[in-house]
């Protein structure tokens, strides 16, 4: 029974009463005829005002019950993208406000579960694209050496050095799989410790001055004079500017430059910037670079670019110590390249 009709039957149930309570005092002598006709009339009249304004007043409600079930109709098919109108009473209002509220959570978190599915089906198809090249290599030189088809042992020892080069590959995918699952599941704790910036950075510039000496790349470090503490967790930290710097290395000619900048820039953070003379990353590229597996370059392949995960890692952990982390391309007037930058923490005493 719909709520209009149910408030139209009680209202003509109530005059019915009234009716009959007049008919029966006049049956009793409370009453005579022509009072008994006179309140009979205007009740019938009051009644059928009263009838008016339900039907009336009660078109909105209506309209707001229905609108509520075609919602409910479109969620239970999977849209999640439609609003119920505001009309009606105010408690109508704020159940409406409720269920609209209650719909963009809902259509945040199938977005959420679309988006990882997808997240899920590309990481499958990559890891197995990036898996099946040297595991393929690896079984085509170990078959050549199990066949005894190199005689001599100068290619001996290097399909053994191309098998060892191969695996060791593997394993670095691996290890940074592992890294960015152990990130994305919460299994990494916040423990930070009291650094200096020019030790991280001293420290991280040890670790890379081989690759450094092999392009014959110049690093010019600028340094405000002080500089506060951050609260890091270093080795992870390191991975960060390690990983940044490898694309800094690999995308720079040889005999450039790097440039490695440390500001401050509010008082909860200081800010780090590494700028190569590469050729930069197209600014459509530049919201995409810290997906995993995403390359700027369709064309490069693991051997010269990577499994495309560190820069993934990289942002997981500047967001495990609250900061952020981005690319743009080089401002310096005449040159080109790209500008990563990612935010450390300040220690606060």
């Amino acid at each position: 029974m719909k709520l209009r009709l149910y408030l139209l039957i009680a209202s003509g149930v109530s005059t019915g009463m009234i009716l009959l309570s007049l008919f029966i005092c006049y049956r009793y002598m409370l009453l005579n005829w022509k009072d008994v006709v006179l309140l009979s009339n205007v009740t019938v009249g009051a009644a059928g005002v009263s009838m008016l304004i339900h039907f009336v007043m009660t078109r909105p409600l209506e309209k707001a019950i229905k609108a509520i079930t075609q919602e409910t109709t479109h969620i239970a098919e999977g849209d999640f993208k439609g609003k119920v109108p505001l009309i009606g009473p105010l408690e109508y209002h704020r159940l409406a406000e409720q269920f609209n509220q209650m719909t963009a959570k809902l259509n945040d978190s199938f977005g959420k579960i679309r988006s990882a599915e997808a997240s899920r089906k590309e990481l499958v198809a990559h890891v197995s694209h990036d898996l099946r090249t040297p595991m393929a290599s690896i079984q085509a030189f170990v078959e050549a050496l199990q066949d005894d088809v190199i005689a001599d042992k100068p290619t001996f020892e290097r399909y053994l050095q191309t098998i060892r080069l191969e695996t060791g590959r593997l394993d670095a995918l691996i290890q940074e799989l592992f890294k960015l699952s152990q990130l994305d599941a919460g299994g990494t704790e916040f423990a930070p410790e009291l650094y200096h910036v020019d030790h991280f950075l001293v420290d991280g510039l040890q670790s890379l001055a081989f690759q450094l000496e092999e392009k014959e790349l110049q690093v010019e470090v600028d340094l405000p004079e002080r500089l506060p503490p951050v609260a890091i967790m270093p080795q992870e930290l390191k991975r960060v500017f390690a990983n940044i710097m490898d694309n800094a290395i690999r995308h720079s000619p040889i005999g450039g430059t790097i440039d490695i900048r440390a500001e401050q820039v509010t008082e909860q953070f200081v800010k780090l910037s590494i700028t190569d003379q590469g050729l930069g990353i197209r600014e459509e590229d530049q919201e995409r670079i810290f997906d995993r597996f995403y390359r700027s370059d369709p064309s490069r392949t693991r051997s010269s670019g990577g499994a495309g995960l560190g820069l993934a890692i990289a942002k997981s952990i500047v967001e495990l110590h609250g900061g952020t982390i981005g690319v743009e391309r080089n401002k310096a007037t005449g040159r080109s390249g790209s500008q990563f930058w990612f935010t450390l923490p300040v220690h606060v005493a």
